[in-house]
């Protein structure tokens, strides 16, 4: 591994020098890896280690939408695509990338799928850190490992297809064979991880679910929300709150974070708004704490969780999933988004 200074802590890191595809696809050459699964995290993982040369089939349930996907992306039933168990018994190493709900309800086929040796992998600790709600409790003579990528499925993908890679972390919760850790690394190297950095199941799923909850998606939406409907309040209309609130964001500010961080946008911005940025951050952080902290707590204790299987568990969970969405979509704000999309150059041309 890589020694990182990461702000004065230094982590320990592993990168393609150390563990190139090579080493992944001669650990990985008698592995039949079966992804059970294929919405969101399942196809980018699926097609990043087909591409790197790895063998893999994909488990879904026959006939379904993501079934016609898997087609259409290229595996072939009877071959590469196989309904749950089947692909789950002709494993070796069974990667759960359905649904944290889903893992809980076919839970009990896995397990019975399972054959000594084999690794069972996750790419969210949700299943096995909140045990008592899943029922997902390995059995002892598996592995149990974990590569979790820093972003959405069409993330993953788009990175690898671009050349970049995304983040992962990795964890080893059980090494039955002690082959585990060489089975995470090259794994994580062949779905196309920029780098991987150690945590642990818990450690993963904690800051997950608070940053899904915060910064990443629903402090994220909030305030977006708030900030839009202040300016229309005060008479902007929708297209100035909408560029002033996400425009701007997204197509200029945050590309300068990426680049080179928070210190890099403020100097390359005016003085009016750095001055303003550097006197407000420190009100917008002391206030939002609290949430944070309550957030923190309620995942830690499980009651997120337990929601979230509650909720997602129901059978008309989808379509009550779409109304909230549709909530969204048809609200003034996103339907200004949709307008201003449509007048960018690159929209215009098409």
């Amino acid at each position: 591994m890589a020694k990182i200074d990461f702000g004065g802590t230094v982590e320990e890191v592993v990168t393609l020098e150390e563990f190139p595809i090579d080493k992944a696809r001669e650990i990985l050459k008698n592995e039949v890896i079966a992804i059970l699964g294929y919405g969101v995290q399942g196809p980018a993982q699926a097609l990043n280690m087909r591409d790197n040369g790895v063998n893999v089939i994909i488990g879904q349930m026959e006939g379904d939408e993501y079934w016609q996907k898997a087609i259409r992306d290229g595996f072939v039933p009877g071959k590469t695509l196989f309904p749950l168990k089947e692909a789950a018994q002709k494993g070796t190493i069974i990667m759960e990338l359905l649904s944290d709900a889903g893992q809980t309800a076919t839970w009990p086929m896995v397990k019975e799928c399972l054959n000594e040796g084999d690794a069972l992998y996750f790419s969210h600790g949700f299943s096995i850190v909140y045990k008592d709600q899943t029922k997902v409790i390995p059995p002892k003579n598996v592995d149990v490992i974990m590569v979790a990528p820093k972003g959405s499925g069409t993330s993953v993908r788009a990175n690898f297809l671009a050349g970049d890679g995304i983040n992962s972390s990795f964890a080893v919760e059980q090494d039955y064979t002690g082959r585990a850790m060489d089975r995470t690394l090259a794994i994580g190297i062949a779905v196309g991880s920029g780098y991987l950095f150690p945590t642990t199941f818990q450690k993963e799923v904690f800051s997950d679910l608070t940053g899904e909850r915060g910064v990443l998606m629903g402090c994220l939406s909030g305030v977006m929300e708030a900030q839009y409907n202040v300016l229309r309040k005060n008479g902007h209309s929708p297209s100035e709150a909408f560029n002033e609130t996400v425009e701007e964001l997204t197509q200029s500010l945050i590309r300068l974070v990426d680049q080179n961080g928070m210190d890099w946008m403020f100097s390359n911005c005016s003085a009016t708004a750095q001055r303003g940025a550097l006197d407000w951050s420190p009100k917008f952080r002391d206030a939002v704490m609290p949430v944070f902290e309550d957030l923190y707590s309620k995942v830690a204790s499980g009651s997120e969780t337990k929601r979230v299987l509650e909720v997602n568990g129901k059978p008309d969970y989808k379509v009550k999933l779409q109304a909230e969405l549709n909530l969204i979509k048809n609200s003034e704000m996103w339907k200004a988004g949709a307008a201003v999309r449509s007048l960018r150059p690159t929209q215009r041309k098409k």
